[in-house]
């Protein structure tokens, strides 16, 4: 096996291979980072990655597979990544997606929650070890605005009674932002950082998996109004290399501002309950 690379500022980007993902991948790559591009459509993934060297000039890019809704792919992406990789110094929980009729993972989780939320803490607490070794480090999550019209509802996170897409999308970035805090409140001291960015109203696939007309329609009509994924991306940049931002955690960050996350997500209460739940939860994959 080659020697395992440490070299730069190791990012690690999900969702990399479109959208803010992409231009997110695409601006660390161009300040230097050594980025590893995670993917769950390789095809695309590789045509993304030679794009993003093309146009930077690094040959510090990376990619790698992982479906952030399916547990085991989790588990086999942190594998292949520790002997891949000696260090991590930033990670980039960007992939999500909203899906216009209930799915479920073959885990037997609803596939929004899984996507957004369930894979994010897998893959992160999978790489806390390393993150830890090579502190200072930084975990960064990529929420919404759209979280403050979400709710957690315990009895019934998965939306089995029922569901309504852009509903539980919100749900889950309620629960991404909830998380991040209570992520932050546990590393306190050891150097992790953790903090949510809001890229904004941003034009990307999110809509890609909206079977329904009234979903397609929606999201047709409001593009004209929203801002480019190369935009949308430059919050992420700044909080995974701006100096200023090593020692804060536990924030929410939207155009380089901090900004007032919903008021739940600062219970301590829920954070732990939430924690509880789905540590409880992702036992079933273990």
């Amino acid at each position: 096996m080659s020697e395992k690379v440490c070299t730069g500022q190791v990012c690690i980007v999900t969702g990399a291979n479109s959208g803010i993902g992409y231009h997110t991948a695409k601006g660390l790559a161009d300040m230097g980072a050594t980025v590893v591009m995670v993917v769950r459509n390789m095809d695309k993934g590789k045509k993304a990655l030679e794009e993003i060297k093309q146009t930077t000039g690094s040959s510090s890019v990376y990619l790698m597979h992982c479906d952030v809704s399916d547990m085991a792919s989790v588990d086999r992406f942190t594998n292949a990544f520790k002997d891949r990789f000696m260090c991590l110094n930033v990670l980039i929980n960007n992939a999500g997606a909203a899906f216009s009729k209930r799915q479920e993972t073959e885990a037997g989780f609803e596939k929004t929650i899984a996507t957004n939320y369930l894979g994010m803490f897998r893959l992160t607490h999978n790489l806390l070890p390393m993150l830890r070794d090579t502190a200072p480090s930084r975990v960064i999550n990529i929420s919404s605005g759209m979280h403050k019209t979400g709710k957690i509802n315990f009895d019934d996170i998965m939306m089995e009674k029922s569901y309504a897409s852009m509903k539980q999308y919100a749900n889950s970035k309620l629960i991404v932002t909830t998380y991040t805090y209570a992520l932050a409140r546990r590393l306190s001291g050891t150097g992790v950082t953790a903090n949510v960015v809001e890229p904004g109203f941003v034009a990307t696939n999110l809509g890609r998996n909206m079977g329904g007309l009234r979903d397609r329609i929606a999201f047709t009509i409001v593009r004209p109004i929203q801002i480019s994924a190369e935009k949308g991306a430059e919050t992420s940049i700044w909080a995974a290399i701006d100096p200023e931002l090593e020692d804060v955690s536990g924030k929410t960050f939207a155009k380089k501002k901090e900004m007032l996350s919903a008021d739940i997500t600062h219970d301590e209460e829920a954070q732990d309950k939430l924690w509880d739940w789905t540590l409880k939860t992702l036992k079933r994959t273990t």
